[in-house]
């Protein structure tokens, strides 16, 4: 795949996401996370996980909100580590999630970045 197609479809990732973010609450690790979401346009309700006490309170801060989740961990070992740290408390917690963003990030990303705080700095180099 070329970076051209590439770059399309980390944008509709980001569009999907985007259009996520305007009833759900989005799960990032650490606050260069919402940063780089700001960078490409994402306002909506993003919860650190990791600078707001761990899974535990994020699922509840969902729970709370009375809103389905986005899971958009990073896509390196600790960020899997959190992602299905958040599934077992967000089921339990019978909170509905989202994981295709990240799944297709990832799989887009992968070759170039591991986490979401580099994710707006990809999108600017493949634009070029």
């Amino acid at each position: 795949m070329s970076d051209a197609e590439r770059y399309e479809r980390i944008v509709e990732a980001i569009r999907a996401l985007e259009e996520m973010s305007w009833d759900r609450v989005i799960l990032v690790e650490g606050r260069r996370d919402v940063t780089a979401l700001e960078h490409l346009g994402i306002f909506g309700d993003v919860y650190t996980v990791q600078a707001s006490g761990g899974p535990i309170r994020a699922a509840e801060y969902a729970a709370n909100k009375k809103k389905k989740a986005v899971i958009l961990t990073d896509w390196d070992r600790k960020g899997d580590i959190i992602a299905s740290d958040l599934e077992v408390h967000l089921n339990a917690l019978d909170v509905q999630y989202d994981t295709s963003v990240r799944s297709r990030l990832a799989e887009l990303c992968r070759i170039d970045i591991k986490d979401v705080q580099s994710l707006d700095e990809l999108v600017h180099r493949l634009a070029v």
